[in-house]
């Protein structure tokens, strides 16, 4: 079989493989039935219903088992979360090319589910700077798909397919070479076409290393700036006391330490903290600067929604809630409109945007098909809106996806969803997925897609 193209001690590639050959065994005797991953960590915002699947304990493939910063890679397995991924990377001076925001996303995680970062201008989504991957299949097979090799329909068809296809086992991936500081630039605007013009305008300069923004109301915009520079007249901690997102609007210029920037979003989980209470002074400080973090709080994030608390206290209080938990993708031509439907309809602030585009102009991810022509504005809005009346399961999440499919736009399928079959198809490419699923998982021992992803099973 086609073996990874990297140059790794022999100990890692041993250890890998024997973990890998222990894990397909467990599924080759499990005799049929369905599977899902057994694992600690998850940052899907939607519950699945109870289920007897058989889990496939994968926590064990966790580490970076090589760095070439001289050829522009990592080998990294699928479940090593982005802070270890990051943290080794940084050793050699080199970063993924586009890191996601929160340091529990793990690698084959952020592949098989569209990651994005204020580097994907320039890169694309993860699922794009990935060279090389070893997909477990669900009869026990592992196949090496590469952009040229007989297995590139599931290289281009893995993105987005949500482990429906089969697991990320290893992945090779490009980094890039970074310095000790990153310099930000926060530049205001009141005017929401002007906004969106500037923030293409920054994204054709060569200069600029990481292009992001948040929207705080319909007249308070702001883009972020952020370049690579060697020396730094002072670092800003937003670790602990400070927060970042209310700098942003403070200052129109900063510095932080390379690592400190990529993970500027972590600490307070964008700014969703506030629903924990965790950017209270006092109770910040109970916290702790060790807990405040995206991983402390998925974990109650997580026990919440087993245990329903704060939906039935707002039920004993009188109010309805739904969960409005998304990421969507639009034509930058068509981001003002959206800004003005969100406006109007969804309200909660602030909102995060991060400009992406195809790195590669020729590549065509065929279960998250995006114009590989068109510069895209991802918006992120994560909050619970709560009303006296009871409204129709999706409310929300409905209309937004109504006004996405109407903009040509796409969403990311981590949280609710609520198209009919017929929508999601359209979008989601049923012709090309049907294929890939008869031909990598014949027996359905792998939930379908929209069974997966809609229907929550």
């Amino acid at each position: 079989m086609a073996r990874f193209q990297y140059r790794g001690g022999d100990m890692d590639t041993a250890r890998y493989e024997e973990k890998k050959r222990s894990l397909t065994e467990v599924l080759r005797s499990a005799g049929g039935g369905n599977i899902r991953l057994g694992k600690t960590t998850s940052n899907l915002f939607r519950d699945r219903q109870g289920t007897s699947a058989k889990e496939l304990d994968v926590r064990d493939f966790n580490n970076v088992l090589h760095v070439d910063a001289a050829n522009g890679y990592v080998v990294a397995e699928g479940m090593t979360p982005y802070a270890k991924l990051v943290a080794e990377c940084l050793r050699h001076n080199v970063m993924p090319a586009v890191v996601p925001q929160l340091k529990s996303i793990t690698i084959g995680g952020a592949t098989v589910g569209c990651g994005i970062e204020s580097s994907s201008f320039r890169y694309g989504m993860v699922h794009e700077t990935v060279q090389e991957m070893e997909i477990l299949l669900s009869d026990g097979r592992t196949v090496l798909c590469t952009p040229d090799n007989e297995y590139r329909d599931l290289f281009y068809g893995f993105p987005n397919s949500y482990g429906t296809l089969g697991y990320a086992l290893l992945l090779k991936a490009r980094v890039v070479p970074v310095k000790k500081y990153v310099k930000l630039t926060h530049i205001r605007h009141a005017d929401p076409k002007v906004f969106f013009t500037g923030l293409a305008q920054q994204c054709e300069r060569q200069d600029v290393d990481f292009v992001d923004g948040v929207v705080f109301g319909r007249h308070d915009m702001v883009i972020t700036l952020g370049q690579f520079t060697h020396e730094a007249p002072y670092a800003s901690d937003y670790t602990y006391e400070k927060i970042y997102y209310k700098s942003l609007r403070e200052r129109s210029e900063d510095f932080l330490t390379t690592g400190d920037y990529l993970w500027r979003w972590d600490t307070d989980w964008f700014w969703c903290s506030k629903n924990l209470l965790a950017q209270n002074p006092l109770i910040r400080r109970l916290y702790g600067r060790r807990h405040l973090n995206s991983v402390t709080y998925t974990k109650i994030m997580h026990w919440n929604s087993r245990w329903k608390l704060s939906r039935s206290i707002g039920r004993l209080l009188g109010f309805h809630t739904e969960s409005v938990i998304q990421d969507v993708e639009i034509p930058l031509e068509h981001a003002p409109e959206f800004l003005a439907f969100y406006h109007d309809v969804i309200r909660f602030m602030p909102v995060w945007i991060c400009p992406t585009r195809a790195c590669d102009k020729q590549a065509r991810f065929d279960l998250y098909r995006m114009d590989p022509q068109k510069l895209y504005v991802n918006f992120g809005f994560w909050d619970v809106i709560r009303g006296r009346k009871k409204l129709s399961p999706g409310h929300y999440n409905r209309q937004v996806e109504e006004r996405v499919m109407a903009l040509h736009g796409m969403k990311s399928l981590y949280s609710d969803s609520y198209f009919s079959p017929e929508q999601f198809w359209g979008i989601y490419n049923r012709s090309v997925y049907d294929r890939l699923k008869k031909k990598y998982d014949p027996e359905g021992i792998l939930k379908d897609l929209y069974r997966k992803c809609v229907l929550k099973e």
